[in-house]
């Protein structure tokens, strides 16, 4: 595991990429023919069914639109995001293989795991964060806990007899609910699954009890009273959610955890592709459709710059190293 500055090797990435356009990567591009001239896969890091999938898919439709080329998306779980991962980065540096990156592949696993097949502060470059969607507490209606206060007494009062789900290991799930296991002083078993759409279906089921999810994966099942949201995991409640508390507010003061995702291309990638890229999803992220389901899930468009991306991804690299050290967590 290296020990080198993440933000360094995010920054000089980033900045020699742009400085092609300034030394000929421009030119270079033209004589190669105009971008995008075939489809372009987005390459997901997770079975279909979660919020990555809402996030992915939302704005592929617009970039198919606007780009005129099919954008079309492809999961592929499995590994903790290493599968995936490892695959675009040895793909073709033309922009025509991307993918959607979050804070498990990018701010966790290098801490997590004892090794990766490539370093992803060096071999991917961050082209825009699309968005942020806030983390919710669900549990199974027969989990006795109404509260968020309730439930957090119950799972101290029940160690180990708990269990909660995720989308997998280094998923967002995976790494909320151990960071408020730190912060509250509790403990439950984690069960992790292949993607949120096989970790729902055993939640329905009540043969896990509890999960923190993106609201995406769960607003339905909370509507129609299969799952009980008692917190979330923002600063602030969210409009989908008026009534429900954040876990700040319900006595862990400073504590706020959502999942974020965001578009990165193999280390390379002409920095006119890079740069179009990113304006188009900026425009993405603010047609109609894409605006008006970020709203219902109160998901958070951003649509910023490389550079801004790539310093937010230093600075949820530093945030996280500490509380996997902490609370030690280890891929299941």
């Amino acid at each position: 595991m290296t020990t080198r500055s993440p933000f360094s090797f995010q920054r000089r990435r980033v900045c020699q990429s742009l400085a092609l356009l300034a030394t000929g990567g421009a030119s270079a591009l033209h004589a190669q023919g105009a971008w995008p001239q075939k489809p372009i896969r987005l390459v997901v890091p997770f079975a279909p069914g979660g919020s990555s999938e809402v996030v992915a898919r939302s704005v592929a439709g617009e970039l198919t639109k606007q780009l005129g080329q099919s954008v079309f998306v492809e999961n592929k779980p499995g590994g903790a995001g290493v599968i995936a991962m490892q695959e675009v980065a040895k793909a073709g540096a033309d922009g025509y293989t991307l993918i959607l990156g979050h804070v498990g592949t990018l701010a966790v696993n290098p801490y997590m795991l004892p090794s990766q097949p490539y370093d992803v502060n060096k071999d991917f470059i961050p082209v825009t964060l699309l968005a942020k969607v806030p983390n919710v507490l669900v549990v199974h209606p027969d989990v006795p806990a109404k509260t968020f206060k309730e439930f957090i007494a119950y799972a101290k009062a029940n160690p180990g007899k708990v269990n909660y789900s995720s989308a997998g290991n280094g998923s967002s799930g995976h790494l909320s609910m151990e960071y408020l296991k730190l912060t509250a002083g509790f403990f439950m078993t984690h069960i992790p699954y292949r993607g949120s759409g096989p970790q729902m279906t055993d939640l329905l089921a009540g043969r896990v009890q509890v999960a923190m999810n993106g609201l995406p994966s769960v607003s339905a099942f909370i509507k129609s009273g299969k799952l009980r949201a008692l917190a979330v995991g923002s600063a602030q409640r969210i409009a989908a959610l008026p009534d429900v508390p954040t876990i700040a507010e319900s006595g862990y003061k400073g504590f706020e955890t959502s999942q974020w995702y965001g578009l990165l291309a193999p280390a390379g990638t002409p920095a006119p592709v890079v740069k179009r890229l990113q304006e188009e999803s900026l425009k993405a992220l603010r047609t109609g459709p894409v605006t008006e389901r970020f709203a219902h899930d109160s998901a958070v468009g951003v649509g910023d710059t490389p550079e801004q991306f790539a310093a937010f991804i230093a600075a949820q690299q530093k945030v996280w190293k500490d509380i996997v050290a902490k609370a030690g967590i280890k891929p299941d």
